[in-house]
């Protein structure tokens, strides 16, 4: 099973890594539009105001991304997992995983980077700035993405499970084909209905993936995916050949969280 992961706009600072490597990364077919995006967000990156508009930065966050970008082939590395930070990466909080399900995190996690594009959990990655919606002069990213991202996704072992934002599927989309879903996040209120969350899906998300992880080995179909999902205390259904629904335990949060 392959479990793809959004990527968070804020980042872990450091790394003992060497300097990024893009040759060494996974999905190698990715390499050369990995490196004409390096280019494209080092280049923007030496203006300051241009860079801070087209990154979407505040006036007090824009010195320090835009320092990390400049020294994006210079600065230390660390796996792409331990990078991210956010919601979703600290429920699922890595570094407290014990060492099997480490290993397993390792060989079934899938992150999509607006940058780097598809990162296997251990990739070594500096900390950077670009989101889905970065807007890199003449490289839209949907068109240097796109089919570039679907072809590998296709390749890849199924069942997997897309739980990327929109802004992200929209940059690849996943494959047409058996065994490959989407998951909807819901919480059940208190009269029973079962409502989507927007910001605490993230959190839920997060959780679900580390109980999946620390469960043993991971399902190889969706129908045994939803048993075991169930079984943890995470009931999980399949909604239709594209698309499973996700019931976060507990009651459903204030009001202002629901959308």
């Amino acid at each position: 099973m392959q479990i793809l992961l959004p990527p968070s706009e804020t980042k872990r600072a450091g790394g003992t890594g060497r300097p990024l490597a893009l040759e060494a990364l996974s999905f190698a077919s990715l390499t050369d539009t990995r490196r004409d995006l390096v280019a494209a967000v080092l280049e923007l990156s030496a203006h300051h105001d241009q860079a801070a508009r087209a990154l979407k930065l505040g006036a007090t966050s824009a010195a320090v991304e835009l320092e990390r970008n400049r020294a994006l082939m210079a600065s230390g590395t660390m796996p792409a997992i331990e990078r991210y930070t956010g919601v979703l990466y600290d429920a699922l909080d890595v570094h407290s995983l014990p060492a099997p399900a480490r290993r397993r995190a390792s060989t079934s996690l899938v992150v999509h980077s607006a940058l780097f594009g598809l990162l296997r959990a251990d990739d070594p990655i500096p900390a950077y700035r670009l989101s889905h919606d970065s807007m890199l002069p003449a490289r839209p990213l949907k068109h240097a993405w796109g089919d570039a991202i679907s072809t590998e996704l296709a390749a890849l072992p199924t069942p997997i499970i897309d739980l990327r934002s929109a802004g992200y599927a929209a940059l690849g989309a996943l494959p047409d084909v058996s065994g490959a879903v989407g998951v909807s996040v819901v919480a059940l209120g208190d009269d029973g209905v079962a409502r989507a969350l927007n910001h605490f899906n993230k959190k839920g998300k997060g959780e679900w993936v580390r109980a999946l992880l620390m469960a043993g080995a991971l399902p190889r179909s969706i129908s045994t995916l939803c048993s075991r999902s169930t079984e943890l205390g995470w009931p999980l259904r399949r909604v239709d050949e594209r698309l499973l629904e996700l019931i976060v335990p507990g009651t459903l949060p204030p009001r202002a969280s629901i959308r």
